[in-house]
């Protein structure tokens, strides 16, 4: 029998039955929520997810890992970032989206939510090559 993994949700009451949320809901809420963030460039991913997104299917889970002990909750989220942000102040502002979109999402409370950056990338570098004009020549015969 496979083990149930959900996390289950404490409601007020009157209860009229459990709330429960797949590991994988939350990872997604985390994972927008991170990607939404200014000075994000990407969550890391592994091969699976790498190979998911060639044929078309976006993981937003990944670059997401939960741990839960008793009822709490701790996140770890694994980002790249652009170059040249303040890499303290990114970090901080995913701790803080994602325990807002968290709460407001499903009124869970994190623990902690740890942020790991596996790199930065340099923003992209524009060709100053003319690939018709390769030698950079003169128009009209002048290459004096």
């Amino acid at each position: 029998m496979a083990e149930n993994n959900n996390i289950l949700i404490e409601t007020e009451k009157p209860r009229l039955g459990q709330i429960e949320i797949a590991p994988e809901v939350i990872e997604i809420i985390i994972g927008i929520a991170t990607s939404q963030v200014k000075g994000v460039y990407s969550m890391r991913g592994s091969l699976a997810s790498s190979l998911n997104e060639l044929f078309g299917r976006k993981s937003r889970g990944k670059g997401v890992r939960l741990e839960q002990e008793d009822q709490a909750l701790k996140v770890e989220v694994y980002v790249f970032l652009n170059y040249g942000v303040s890499v303290p102040k990114v970090a901080l502002e995913i701790q803080e989206k994602v325990k807002q979109q968290l709460f407001f999402m499903t009124g869970l409370k994190l623990t902690g939510v740890d942020v790991f950056v596996q790199g930065v990338v340099p923003a992209k570098q524009v060709s100053t090559i003319d690939p018709n004009n390769l030698f950079n020549e003169k128009e009209n015969g002048d290459n004096k």
